[in-house]
């Protein structure tokens, strides 16, 4: 299982992205406040997310509530961010890992990247790229993670294998 953590999200679609990239592997959704979109029934179903029900997803006010909540996502995160000083692939994801991830316009708190060094990793681009879109960023990382965990509980194959 991975737990994806967005932190102070701001744009609805690219949370709804990240939403059915949840319902599609099976990993949990966890939204720290405040959030820059209402998640509640109503909005949910106007927005046409009917994967909705498909996923775990749970709001925290702020990132202590989610460690007061979680105290093992402390043992097994890795924070996404361009400031970090290593890429990605040196990371070894386990199970129920917690990957967080920053609001699109200012990133993750500095504080806590700085708390978790030797846990913030990146994906390369271009020097002059300022960044990936955060709902590209979470769909590569979490497909990283279930790749490495040999994805647990997620068919293997197409129906075209059955044509053969």
């Amino acid at each position: 299982m991975v737990n994806i953590v967005l932190v102070e999200p701001e744009i609805p679609q690219n949370c709804g992205n990240i939403a059915r990239t949840c319902a599609a592997t099976g990993s949990r959704l966890h939204l720290i406040r405040p959030l820059g979109f209402d998640i509640s029934d109503r909005a949910v179903k106007r927005a046409g997310l009917d994967y909705w029900h498909l996923m775990q997803v749970q709001d925290y006010e702020n990132l202590e509530e989610l460690f007061t909540r979680h105290p093992e996502a402390r043992e097994n995160l890795w924070l996404a961010t361009t400031k970090a000083p290593r890429d990605y692939t040196q990371a070894s994801f386990g199970e129920d890992c917690w990957l967080f991830f920053g609001k699109e316009t200012a990133g993750l708190p500095e504080d806590f990247r700085r708390a978790n060094y030797a846990r913030c990793i990146r994906l390369p681009m271009r020097q002059e790229a300022r960044s990936l879109n955060l709902s590209n960023s979470v769909a590569i990382l979490t497909y990283e993670a279930l790749r490495q965990q040999g994805f647990p509980g997620l068919s293997g194959q197409g129906e075209m294998a059955e044509q053969e």
